[in-house]
């Protein structure tokens, strides 16, 4: 399903974005802003690395990033109820799990009941190996794959001189990974959520953290389930949709915008958010797998 853009907001029971990575050049913040526009949902989910800590810098975060967020905070006094899920890449405010302030609640985990058929929703990094036992690994690759998309930025800026096809290196690798003899890592991530959500009695599973939107029926020998995953807003640009009593996986599809609207200028940032540790990680995982 593909979105085009500009239409009068629509109304939806409820919303997941995941992965935006604000903060960094990798975010594609004037096509999430130009999303959000679109919508006024009743329940808005952001579920995890939304805000990424691990590469935040108070020297960037421009200005369409910080109308990502005046956006939302918008939607929340339009009605809109807001969960942030804490991901891996923010995970400074778990300290802030069970806070709630208005229409914002900071959690790990949500569990929704729609229309009789329970969601199971949270970020996915307490399903990740690296995340538990090589921590470093995962903030070394999260640095790699950040000078990636700006060597692609680079690539692109070339052929878009000779009039070619704009490429994504990244999305590229993780297919060869996908296809490799790897190709059960990401398999035994989906597996492990849906056997477990299975054995729970929920309808859907659905996180984020890989950056591979996804929607599938996964089964074992107890039932089956839905898995799904938002994707990101780095390069997929994908959001969930609950609508006619079911979850859709969209894909936003990119059309001019107004430059005055979305100009993309820099401000400098200074606000600064403290570092994590082991207990607020076990926390999150015990809760995440807790039955409610």
């Amino acid at each position: 399903m593909e979105l085009n853009q500009k239409k009068p907001p629509r109304n939806l029971e409820a919303v997941i974005i995941s992965d935006t990575h604000l903060g960094t050049k990798s975010c594609k913040s004037k096509e999430l802003l130009a999303y959000l526009k679109s919508i006024q949902p009743q329940t808005l989910l952001l579920n995890g690395d939304i805000i990424d800590i691990w590469q935040f810098s108070k020297s960037y975060f421009p200005k369409t990033q910080l109308k990502v967020i005046r956006q939302i905070i918008k939607m929340m006094e339009n009605g809109t109820e807001v969960h942030y899920i804490v991901g891996n890449h923010d995970e400074a405010l778990r300290r802030f799990v069970g806070l709630t302030v208005g229409n914002l609640s900071i959690c790990n985990k949500v569990l929704l009941n729609l229309d009789g058929k329970r969601s199971w929703i949270f970020h996915g990094d307490a399903f990740d190996v690296v995340m538990h036992h090589s921590k470093w690994l995962a903030k070394l690759g999260a640095t790699g794959y950040a000078m990636l998309t700006n060597i692609n930025k680079l690539v692109n800026g070339v052929l878009s001189l000779f009039g070619q096809r704009r490429i994504s290196l990244s999305r590229d690798i993780k297919r060869m990974v996908k296809t490799s003899k790897k190709k059960d890592v990401t398999t035994r991530f989906e597996k492990t959520v849906s056997d477990l959500a299975i054995k729970k009695g929920y309808q859907y599973a659905i996180c984020g953290h890989i950056h591979w939107p996804a929607k599938k029926v996964i089964s074992n020998n107890q039932g089956s389930v839905t898995y799904l995953n938002s994707g990101d807003w780095v390069e997929n640009l994908t959001a969930l949709e609950y609508t006619n009593k079911q979850w859709d996986l969209v894909y936003y599809k990119p059309n001019p915008v107004d430059e005055d609207d979305l100009e993309d200028v820099e401000t400098e940032n200074t606000d600064q958010l403290l570092g994590s540790d082991k207990a607020l990680f076990k926390s999150m995982f015990k809760e995440v797998l807790s039955e409610n």
